[in-house]
């Protein structure tokens, strides 16, 4: 991932994201757009039916589809499916994301702060 100070045209990121995923051998591709702190945005393209395995949750994540439609599994019967339009907050539990059709997605992160849930 690379990082790249603001503003962002997202409809040109969107294509180009989705261009790099299509050329990778994975059919994935993210880029670092904001850091703030304990706040990062990335934008990462996944082409259909690729995969982001199961990883830990950072703090606090929020996941919002800009194209196509994900699904986001967080453990036995807790698939969740995101078409574009779609946000969602993310669990604090493992989880892993599948794309259904070329998809791009916005991901929003929170880390390194005290998780008041974990006390």
């Amino acid at each position: 991932m690379t990082y790249s100070p603001g503003p962002h045209d997202l409809p040109a990121l969107i294509r180009a994201t989705m261009e790099a995923a299509r050329d990778n051998p994975h059919g994935r591709h993210g880029d670092l757009l904001l850091r703030d702190g304990h706040l990062r945005q990335s934008i990462l393209a996944l082409t259909s039916g690729s995969v982001l395995a199961d990883h830990n949750a950072p703090t606090a994540a929020t996941l919002q589809v800009l194209q196509g439609e994900v699904v986001v599994t967080a453990g036995p019967g807790e698939d969740v499916n995101l078409p574009m339009g779609q946000l969602v907050q993310l669990t604090k539990e493992r989880h892993g994301v599948t794309a259904l059709q070329d998809s791009v997605f916005l991901l929003t992160t929170v880390t390194g702060v005290h998780d008041e849930t974990h006390g």
